[in-house]
């Protein structure tokens, strides 16, 4: 490149000055009149440098991106990118390309090292829950009411077992509230935030989860034991059993021990004598289980077990009897690898919209937001006073043109918001606080959309992703039509190309092209063999089929091929003169038609080299029209400032 400019269509350098004085990131290349900054060309160049073994020169590289982009110009000329299934596929994969920069990764990150930090600890909880089984105001208000009541209790020096057992409207009430050992991610996320909270003898306040108002009570905190794969036996105990029956389960499971000590198969015995029917079909094996997803008596047994392949004594819980052996063990994978995970756990809760919500806030700073607090009260004092929130609501606000919120100089109005609002739904309770959310709901929503509308603009590498995965579906579906596709169903172009090229096709082997063809007796031999005189190759194995074979018998078995020594065993016996292969049966009498070949004599002796060749030799034409149709221009003083990775 000797010359400032490498202009195909010459144009005036002049035009490209103002371009390198006034833009932090210059265009670098023109392809057909469109644009290419230098951004775009240091992300592929570098990202393909990073990933070849062969790696190129900085020339050889511009000659590459060029013809990349000249293949890109010629689909969109084609209109390649304006089809529907295009842009369906193109939008899907902005949406998801989107999403990590439409919250606030400070906030997702902390929250997930924070979930990943109690995953390594165990908090040993009870709970007294009061439900909410009514959704109006007043029934919550006497629900909490309750609950703060029994708080006062506690703090007063009630015993807080008795008073769970008495008011708790959970099923553990049963045990005085205890809800055993919890690790981060086994309850809801208000739930685990105040119990981890708390240290050994702490109980929390009054705390609000989707199930209703919970006080919780901190008994001890330990390190997370980890993962365990347990197997176990075990003889189940009725709920209401005599003590007779009891008697009798406890010597069943005591004999079983004492096999098991006698040396007995533990997998055969649980297969066999295990009541927990379905674990028992796999030697007792449960699945892989961690802090909280037991009873407490079968997890404390469990947990005590030291070394793979111990069994513990007996063991009662509140189903029956275990004997528990401890298969294998593990601790927390590290966080890198738990991420999915963790990320999953946090879709399911609150935390999911904790990120969004502060990328919102952010938002709202950046683009300077401001909502018109009057006329939000208005709306809710008018749906107070309607009673609903229904298609009369939205018809009396529908024509209001009040301003209701605004942010970087776009303002919505209260006609917006009746647009916004859900169409055949009627709204009876909590009116008020129902509007006052759904103004959120949309403030949220037009932000969000509109810092969606701008990633490409506000972040480089954002833009760049989506270039080069545009590009490359269109430089897939260009390719595909103009030279693999053509290749691969071009029969006429395909023969001349090898006609022409035939030199260049050769084999360090002879080949066997023909036929393999194994008969049931020497009568059905000599049909076939008089048969194939009068049949093309491509009829050979549909005619024989037809004529020699049934559904229920196999007279004649025929295989086609390309056969070089070594690979078949007939082949190699009745062609290439090698060791007496191994008669079938059924099918005794063998014998080959076709011919033994030192070279290709047609280009489907060779399908695979030969397509490959001609879609090369096709690419290289079109490369060279594609030069010749589309102006291109490269910047070289852009060009000497690339930064190489």
């Amino acid at each position: 490149m000797k010359n400032k400019w490498l202009v195909a269509a010459l144009l005036a350098g002049n035009t490209w000055a103002w371009v390198l004085a006034a833009d932090v990131d210059p265009v670098i290349m023109r392809v057909n009149n469109k644009d290419i900054h230098k951004s775009e060309f240091e992300y592929i160049y570098n990202k393909n440098s990073q990933q070849q073994v062969d790696q190129k020169s900085l020339d050889e590289y511009v000659t590459l991106f060029k013809n990349y982009k000249l293949k890109v110009a010629e689909a969109e000329a084609l209109g390649i990118d304006t089809t529907a299934a295009f842009k369906k596929e193109l939008a899907g994969y902005r949406d998801e390309l989107a999403k990590p920069y439409l919250i606030d990764s400070s906030v997702d990150e902390r929250l997930a090292r924070e979930a990943y930090d109690r995953m390594k600890e165990d908090v040993e909880v009870s709970h007294i829950l009061i439900g909410l089984n009514a959704r109006t105001p007043e029934a919550r208000a006497a629900a909490r009411q309750k609950a703060d009541s029994i708080l006062s209790c506690i703090k007063a020096g009630e015993d807080f077992g008795a008073l769970a057992e008495k008011y708790s409207e959970d099923g553990s009430r049963q045990n005085k509230g205890y809800l055993g050992f919890i690790r981060g991610g086994r309850t809801v996320y208000p739930f685990e935030k105040a119990a981890f909270a708390l240290q050994p003898g702490q109980v929390s306040d009054v705390v609000e989860t989707q199930f209703g108002y919970h006080i919780i009570k901190v008994h001890s905190r330990r390190p997370d034991p980890g993962e365990f794969l347990f197997a176990h036996i075990m003889v189940l105990v009725p709920r209401n059993a005599s003590d007779e029956v009891k008697a009798q389960k406890e010597a069943e499971i005591r004999s079983i021990y004492a096999e098991l000590k006698a040396g007995a198969d533990f997998a055969t015995v649980a297969k066999e004598r295990s009541e927990d029917k379905g674990t028992a079909v796999r030697g007792g094996e449960l699945p892989w289980v961690s802090s909280g997803q037991f009873v407490k008596e079968f997890e404390d047994a469990g947990f005590a077990l030291k070394n793979k392949g111990d069994i513990s004594e007996p063991v009662l819980s509140p189903y029956g009897w275990h004997i528990i052996k401890l298969l294998d063990k593990r601790g927390i994978k590290p966080f890198e690898q738990m991420r999915p995970e963790i990320a999953r756990l946090m879709t399911r809760d609150e935390r999911g919209g904790m990120a969004r919500a502060a990328m919102v806030e952010k938002l709202k700073g950046e683009y300077g937001f401001s909502l018109v607090e009057a006329q939000q009260e208005k709306l809710m004092k008018l749906a107070q006073e309607m009673g609903k929130v229904d298609s009369a609501y939205i018809a009396a606000i529908h024509n209001d043109q009040s301003p209701l919120f605004s942010f970087k100089g776009h303002s919505y109005t209260v006609a917006d918001f009746a647009g916004f609002l859900p169409k055949g739904r009627d709204i009876t309770r909590n009116v008020s606080d129902y509007v006052k959310a759904m103004v959120g709901f949309m403030i949220d929503r037009e932000i969000l959309d509109y810092e969606k509308s701008r990633l490409e603009e506000k972040y480089l590498d954002f833009r760049n992703l989506m270039n080069e995965y545009r590009d490359g579906m269109l430089l897939f579906e260009v390719s595909n039509r103009e030279v693999w596709e053509k290749a691969s169903q071009d029969t006429k172009g395909l023969q001349k190309f090898f006609k022409k090229n035939k030199k260049n096709y050769k084999w360090d082997k002879p080949h066997y092209k023909g036929f393999l063809i194994q008969c049931s007796d020497d009568t059905t031999a000599t049909a076939v063999k008089k048969r194939l005189k009068k049949l093309d190759a491509d009829s050979v194995i549909v005619v024989l089929n037809r004529e020699f074979n049934t559904d229920s018998l196999t007279r004649v078995k025929v295989e086609r091929g390309l056969f070089v020594e070594g690979e078949n065993a007939w082949i190699d016996y009745l062609v290439f003169k090698g060791a007496a292969a191994k008669a079938d049966e059924k099918l005794p009498v063998a014998f080959v038609s076709g011919k033994l070949l030192k070279k290709p004599e047609a280009y489907t002796d060779v399908r695979g080299q030969v397509t490959a060749d001609y879609q090369n030799y096709l690419e290289k034409v079109w490369v060279e029209n594609l030069n010749k149709k589309y102006p291109v221009e490269i910047n070289e003083d852009v060009l000497k400032t690339v930064n190489k990775q």
